[in-house]
């Protein structure tokens, strides 16, 4: 109780000022390690970061045990933490980096485009989709959002046209030379077609995705785009955002849940079109919600 008392002396001797300051420094710090938490939650830095916990931990009791040969080993591999962290958690990082750029407001893409041209461009894709999943024809349509895509349209062709369901479908035909890739559309354009994305690593995909899914779900973990899958096999429209996979989708609420996203719908129904969509993917994986 003396050490208490002691501290609360000398806190109330610092002023209100450096209370104040104190706080404030205490609770940014907070919401800094939650939101660095919450970016890295369900990612595979999520696992790197148990990993590191368990080895700070074993280099510890080592040391206390007296295990001097392992403790030395252990620390061994200290000097290199920081240029590790760096490689290990690169994607994250970047991710964080493109959320802090986001807070700058800076508009791309279908922010700069008015309503209605938005409504168009969403029933042209929409009814693309649908159309292709009629056929099993396989599909992979990403729309950029804040985080641009320069790097994924360069592995592609540039295009550089308007969008419309006669050129997707046209691009996705089996005969065509760009079907196997994926598109990239930016605003009221297709910027590129035929290009890479980045599979998914993540441990919660299970065996049975595809490497069509994987490819939409990979691009959405180290970006902010919602990507349209149709599927070769099935015919089923699934849509990919922010590492989660949503199948089973109809035209129609395709076509609700992109203009949730990139029109002018209410938070409040947006908040139910994600409450359908994880119903819709809990049945299509055979669960019940």
């Amino acid at each position: 109780m003396g050490h208490v008392a002691v501290w609360l002396q000398k806190l109330l001797h610092a002023g209100w000022q450096n209370l104040l300051t104190t706080i404030i420094d205490v609770v940014l710090v907070s919401i800094v390690i939650y939101w660095l938490m919450m970016l890295a939650k369900r990612t595979r830095a999520w696992q790197i970061m148990w990993g590191l916990i368990v080895f700070f931990v074993i280099v510890l009791v080592s040391d206390r045990l007296g295990l001097s040969t392992i403790n030395w080993l252990l620390k061994l591999f200290l000097p290199f933490g920081p240029v590790a962290i760096v490689i290990l958690f690169y994607p994250e990082l970047r991710h964080a980096l493109e959320e802090m750029g986001k807070w700058a407001g800076w508009a791309r893409g279908f922010a700069r485009l008015p309503k209605e041209d938005i409504k168009t461009i969403i029933e042209e894709i929409a009814s693309a989709a649908s159309r292709m999943s009629e056929q099993r024809v396989g599909a992979l349509i990403v729309l950029e959002r804040d985080v641009g895509l320069d790097d994924v349209a360069a592995t592609g062709t540039e295009l550089q046209a308007a969008v419309s369901s006669q050129l997707l479908s046209v691009i996705f035909h089996p005969g065509s030379a760009l079907h196997d890739g994926a598109v990239i559309i930016r605003g009221s354009r297709i910027v590129a077609a035929g290009c890479i994305l980045p599979l998914s690593d993540s441990v919660h995909i299970g065996t049975m995705i595809h490497t069509r899914h994987k490819a939409a779900i990979g691009v959405t973990e180290v970006s902010d785009a919602a990507v349209v899958v149709v599927s070769e096999e099935t015919g089923t429209i699934s849509l990919a955002l922010e590492g989660r996979l949503h199948s089973g989708l109809s035209e129609e609420t395709l076509a609700k849940w992109l203009r949730a996203i990139f029109g002018d719908e209410g938070k409040g129904q947006k908040s139910n079109l994600k409450k359908t969509l994880d119903v819709i993917t809990l049945r299509r994986a055979g669960l019940r919600s």
